[in-house]
């Protein structure tokens, strides 16, 4: 099972569960054990445990000496001592063997004490005739043979309960206080069973801590390798999972595995354990009955099969429904002031109900199929226990039982059955979350479509060595098309950014514009053709040497939670004040982050929502400058911008970034009139390069585009500017 998979890296944690659940099988399978003895021992016995009784009088201990076999005459003579009162004590020796004792005396002691049942018997007189010679062993044994058919048709286990009846009687004989005995035998099984009880106890709280520890430890690692994996993923992976079902393979299907993984460790070990203990204790009790647990079991494990048969299905399809709702409520969410602005307020709420109401129908059928399970389980459980008190009172009536062993049985056979009840339970939630764990797998699996070279073949000391403040980015004959598409988004794109300089991209929507960026970044990679920096393909070096070596302002500025400082030093990790307001005074935030009471501690929320466009997008801009990057990029980041801001900025960065190289993705005509390069798109093709006045004079694709914004004084006379 893919769950069981994750933990391969916790084995030790692994076994000491399993070694603390064999302790905690032990105990709950002891305690039937001692129940029995409570009843058939302590109560029905006196608390007397062998017919070897430790006191014999002298009368008995010759009587049963001479009707014991010569192959147990050894045992006998060795097990007892004569005390100075005349009677006998038990030995060490006989302690030590005392089972062997108890099957040796257990009838010839029953035949001692109930001799008055047995017609034309006296023991004494045989006893007389065997010490004169008259009567041999073998007679003897004649005679006891006789004497055990006139007790009736006695099985071991009843001639064994007669023989402690008979050592019953020989302490009361004796004057043993019988009271006291018994209340001794019950004090220490029951001391015997609280202790028990107490082990088990602390071993149950130390599984479920350790089974809690290891499974969050699970939760966090497959957390962890998420987010390092997503983290590598282009933005092809990104949309082919979609950012809303990346979301709950990260929270709710995490959140399913390791739920199901804590049930795994308590649950799912313990039902073999003590099944496996259960029937070697049942076997010890009474194994005639065993084939009542077997058909129990069977039934159980059929009723799950089919339950799960039916289930599983309709759980793969509810974890992609999870990701459907949350999708909708991700979308609308971050769209609330347009559909407000639209009044479509009613149309999200139809979305969402529907989104909604197909999980909880999926829902509701897994959860009735499931309902079925403990009804069928508790009839089972039922049927069980009538079975075993039915056939359990037969064998009882015929004496191959005792009450205790009978409630011992019925107590193993719950014990097990229950362990496959809670197996049972848990493979309601089993299923989803092995559909969980495939669908984090997935994302484990999936491999990225950008990639680092092999560290030998890596040029990253080449991209490094340069001491030029600039880079030279150039694309040779570049065409790209996404991989779901067969129509190229660039076609046979060629041109090159000189360090020192300026190249602006400009062209009408759709034109390949932000794909250019992208291209550079190492977003995607081309399809056709190369890009590189300062002579090295962008594929031969490693993500991070390249980026290094770019700044970058997305289209869609985006902050982070935190302060205006670091969301301007974010890719500057330890850039101190000077650096942080240098950037900010170049992209033309100081301004309004002076009239900020608490100045570059103020506080940004997540997204930057709590400022405004214009002022998100100067932030993002001085992010970028705050690097020490070679090329920076701006990929329509001026948008937001009023003119006269617009101005003052690309004035900033011409004077200020000594040497570096600029690419700037515009859609306005104002914001590229001073580029020392424009490059001119159209559906993916390069239509013209040059200055503004080259290509006013040489590009009709440019010139309506610029007759479009700006009046002919205002394009002749640079007031745009």
């Amino acid at each position: 099972m893919r769950i069981a998979k994750n933990l391969a890296h916790h084995k030790i944690a692994v076994l000491l569960i399993v070694a603390l659940l064999a302790v905690q099988a032990f105990c709950d399978l002891s305690l039937p054990r001692y129940t029995s003895d409570i009843v058939d021992v302590g109560i029905q016995q006196s608390g007397v445990e062998h017919a070897s009784a430790s006191q014999l009088s002298a009368r008995t201990h010759d009587l049963v000496e001479m009707m014991l076999p010569e192959s147990d005459e050894q045992l006998f003579a060795d097990a007892y001592d004569k005390a100075a009162s005349g009677n006998y004590t038990l030995t060490e020796a006989g302690y030590e063997r005392r089972e062997d004792l108890d099957e040796a005396m257990a009838l010839p002691l029953s035949v001692v004490h109930y001799a008055d049942q047995i017609p034309d018997l006296d023991l004494d007189q045989v006893k007389a005739a065997f010490d004169a010679g008259l009567v041999s062993k073998d007679d003897v044994m004649s005679m006891l043979d006789e004497s055990r058919e006139s007790l009736g048709d006695m099985a071991d286990t009843l001639i064994a309960q007669q023989g402690i009846a008979a050592a019953r009687a020989e302490y009361e004989q004796l004057g043993v206080d019988m009271d006291a005995m018994q209340m001794d035998y019950l004090f220490f099984t029951g001391a015997k069973m609280l202790m028990l009880s107490a082990l088990g106890m602390v071993v149950a709280i130390a599984i479920g801590f350790l089974a809690s520890r290891t499974a969050a430890k699970v939760g966090r690692s497959l957390r962890g390798r998420l987010f390092d994996k997503v983290v590598t993923f282009s933005d092809a992976e990104i949309q082919s999972f979609s950012a809303a079902s990346l979301i709950t393979r990260g929270t709710n299907d995490v959140q399913q595995v390791q739920m199901v993984t804590v049930m795994l460790l308590r649950m799912v070990l313990y039902a073999p354990i003590l099944a496996i203990g259960g029937i070697i204790m049942i076997a010890r009790t009474n194994l005639s009955m065993g084939w009542i647990v077997i058909v129990a079991v069977l039934a159980i494990a059929l009723i799950l099969v089919v339950l799960i048969k039916v289930a599983m299905p309709k759980f793969k399809i509810m974890q992609k429904l999870i990701d459907r709702v949350n999708l909708v409520s991700r979308e609308m969410l971050m769209g609330l002031s347009v559909v407000r602005a639209f009044n479509r307020e009613q149309h999200e709420e139809e979305r969402f109900d529907e989104a909604s109401t197909r999980l909880m129908k999926t829902q509701l059928f897994t959860n009735r199929v499931m309902t079925f399970m403990m009804p069928l389980m508790m009839l089972i459980m039922n049927l069980v226990s009538v079975g075993i008190v039915w056939f359990g009172g037969h064998a009882i009536d015929a004496g191959t039982l005792q009450t205790g062993d009978l409630i011992a049985f019925i107590t193993y056979s719950m014990v097990i059955i229950m362990g496959f009840l809670m197996i049972g339970m848990l493979s309601i939630m089993l299923p989803r979350a092995d559909v969980a764990a495939q669908r984090i797998e997935e994302v484990l699996e999936c491999e990225p479509s950008i990639c680092d070279p092999a560290p030998a073949d890596s040029k990253d000391a080449e991209l490094s060595a340069s001491c030029v403040p600039g880079a030279e980015v150039a694309f040779h004959d570049v065409c790209f098309r996404y991989s779901d598409s067969a129509e190229n988004v660039l076609d046979h794109v060629d041109f090159t950014c000189k360090p020192g300089k300026t190249t602006a991209i400009i062209g009408s929507t759709g034109s390949g514009k932000s794909t250019i960026v992208k291209l550079v970044l190492r977003f995607y990679d081309v399809s056709q053709g190369s890009v590189t920096i300062d002579g090295v393909d962008v594929r031969d070096v490693s993500q991070h040497a390249l980026r290094r070596q770019l700044g970058y302002v997305p289209q869609k500025a985006f902050l982070f939670s935190g302060t205006i400082s670091s969301n301007i030093a974010y890719g500057a990790e330890g850039a101190d004040d000077e650096r942080i307001r240098r950037a900010a005074d170049i992209a033309q935030a100081s301004e309004f982050i002076g009239e900020k009471p608490e100045g570059f501690e103020s506080s940004i929320a997540q997204g930057g929502t709590n400022v405004s466009g214009g002022q998100r997008q100067r932030l993002a801009i001085a992010r970028a400058l705050a690097t020490d990057a070679r090329v920076f990029l701006f990929d329509d980041s001026f948008s937001a911008l009023d003119y006269k801001t617009d101005a003052a900025l690309r004035h900033e960065l011409g004077a200020r970034l000594g040497g570096k190289t600029v690419i700037i993705v515009a859609q306005r005509i104002s914001t590229v009139l001073s580029a020392d390069q424009i490059v001119v798109l159209d559906e993916g093709r390069v239509v013209g390069k040059g200055t503004h006045a080259e290509l006013m004079d040489g590009c009709e694709e440019y010139r309506e585009i610029a007759m479009s914004q700006l009046s002919e004084e205002e394009l002749a006379g640079g007031g745009a500017r």
